[in-house]
């Protein structure tokens, strides 16, 4: 681990203590210090301004006094605020003694930051982190190795992407400062966390104490070593997956060369997973001039499991020190800048490392890849996706278990229905009859197209679930005046990318999907 000069701060002071937490979040939601109250109060610009980590519109929007805006200056702004107009909203006493204030005579300041967070079904949760890392950068700059930051676009990436089934035991594998354990007690059965930084379990802790949420158990450790020889049935984890010369932060820096840590949490998941589990991780990955990515990271999937691997990003190596020495608190011109970006390019360079990848891994364990036949599907897709994913995940995995196990003439028997979100867009040039090609697109999930023929599309939208895939293409063959038995042997393929990518889906797995959709019907 780094020293403390390296990081340029002194060490953040001590985490508040838990003991009064329910007392502190009646308190909160009294005052309607909540996702909600917070953006009525401050406005959609100002608010949105403020997860950006610009503060003046919302100094501005909090001018006039009350306890809202005392408590939004105190805990988010953190500002200092007159004792007395906080006097009558917080049991200031109790929150000094043990650690959520300090004093400045007359004046108090949060100790932590405290960020309503709103949960997916509309809960009222608070996520504590170090002062201002809530919204992550610069973190250097605000304290130690060990300093723990809030709720950032990796953190709320991961949640949404998290396939969440009721009654399951989950692991938060480096929690910080505990949101996935926060949105997995909401569906799972117990929630185990563990992190190699104690103050991040310290700030889980109180996140879940704050947000009135069920109590996990927490772990201190490295990687699964706090967890041996135990199984769980969804593991997440938002690693320290900084491709980094150094261990500077302990959230973002792993200490292992190169992408060695995501290469050994994915390949150590396997034996972490129950039957039918998901490890589901965000993860840095280096491309070199020795083969493709896409091969690269496949090596590291485990024996045994299925895998979906999406890259979302990519960047250069400079741009890739120059986004990591801003986190850490570093600017052009500022002390060992420039020694400290030489340091990261020489990393590079001593690893043939030319651009560093970022994006999402899913593992499931199956017993179809435990036989031998695993699906694996590497991708790039930059474009815009619609949150949450959850879903769309398990129905990838579904897809690929359909796909897998189904021969041409039995996928030729079968009844499709097309997804509900499927368009057609015709492009052509204007006034011409027939369009160059036709693009079917989806407007959920990972927002798909798909390029079709006039064939294509028209048993797409044939696909009604009345008949099967090759009554279908024998109707178009007599219409189109085309070889039946030409076209049931070509179409197959096409049908699979189809069904590969959600465009379409066989009778039984909609029915099954519209009776999981469907609202309960008990009193």
């Amino acid at each position: 681990m780094s020293t403390n000069s390296d990081a340029a701060a002194t060490p953040p002071v001590p985490l508040p203590a838990p003991e009064r937490c329910a007392a502190l979040r009646d308190a909160f939601l009294a005052q309607g210090f909540t996702a909600d109250g917070v953006l009525e109060l401050l406005g959609g610009p100002a608010y949105a301004a403020l997860g950006r980590g610009e503060t003046v519109p919302a100094e501005r929007a909090t001018r006039e006094p009350g306890p809202l805006a005392a408590l939004v200056r105190l805990f988010l702004l953190q500002g200092a605020v007159p004792r007395s107009a906080v006097a009558d909203v917080l049991p200031v006493e109790e929150c000094l003694a043990d650690g959520w204030l300090r004093a400045e005579g007359d004046l108090v300041r949060a100790a932590v930051d405290v960020r309503p967070y709103g949960g997916p079904d509309g809960q009222d949760w608070f996520v504590v982190s170090d002062l201002g890392c809530a919204v992550g950068g610069a973190a250097g700059a605000r304290g130690g190795p060990d300093v723990v930051l809030g709720v950032g676009g990796a953190s709320m990436t991961l949640a949404g992407i998290t396939v969440r089934d009721k009654g399951v035991r989950v692991l938060d594998l480096g929690a910080g400062s505990g949101i996935q354990a926060l949105h997995a007690g909401v569906h799972a059965s117990s929630v185990t966390a563990t992190d190699l930084n104690p103050r991040a379990l310290a700030a889980t802790r109180l996140t879940l104490g704050l947000s009135g949420a069920a109590e996990a158990e927490l772990h201190e450790g490295s990687l699964f070593e706090p967890v041996a020889g135990e199984s769980f049935d969804l593991v997440v984890s938002n690693p320290p997956f900084v491709i980094s010369p150094s261990r500077r932060l302990t959230y973002r820096d792993g200490g292992m060369r190169g992408d060695e840590l995501c290469r050994s949490l994915v390949e150590q998941a396997g034996a972490y997973l129950s039957e039918g589990g998901y490890c589901q991780l965000l993860a840095n990955w280096e491309h070199t001039g020795e083969g493709d990515w896409r091969e690269r990271v496949a090596r590291w999937v485990p024996a045994g499991c299925d895998a979906w691997i999406v890259q979302r990003e990519v960047q250069d190596v400079a741009e890739y020190a120059e986004l990591w020495l801003r986190d850490a608190g570093d600017r052009p011109g500022a002390d060992a800048y420039a020694e400290r970006y030489d340091a990261w390019l020489e990393e590079f360079a001593s690893r043939g490392t030319r651009a560093v990848g970022f994006g999402w891994i899913t593992l499931r364990k199956s017993a179809a890849a435990v036989a031998g036949g695993a699906s694996l599907t590497v991708e790039e897709w930059p474009h815009a996706v619609e949150q949450p994913l959850g879903d769309e995940v398990r129905g990838h995995f579904a897809r690929q278990d359909f796909l897998r196990g189904v021969r041409d003439d039995s996928l030729l028997a079968t009844k499709f229905v097309m997804a509900g979100d499927v368009v057609q867009e015709q492009v052509g040039r204007p006034g011409e009859e027939d369009p160059e090609h036709v693009v079917l697109r989806r407007g959920r999930g990972m927002r798909r197209a798909l390029r079709a023929d006039t064939v294509g599309a028209g048993f797409v939208g044939a696909c009604d679930g009345s008949l099967s895939a090759g009554r279908i293409l024998d109707a178009i063959a007599q219409l189109v005046g085309e070889d039946s038995g030409a076209l049931r042997e070509a179409t197959p393929r096409v049908i699979r990318e189809m069904v590969a990518e959600g465009f379409l889906e066989p009778v039984a797995a909609a029915e099954r999907g519209a009776s999981m959709r469907a609202p309960s019907r008990r009193p």
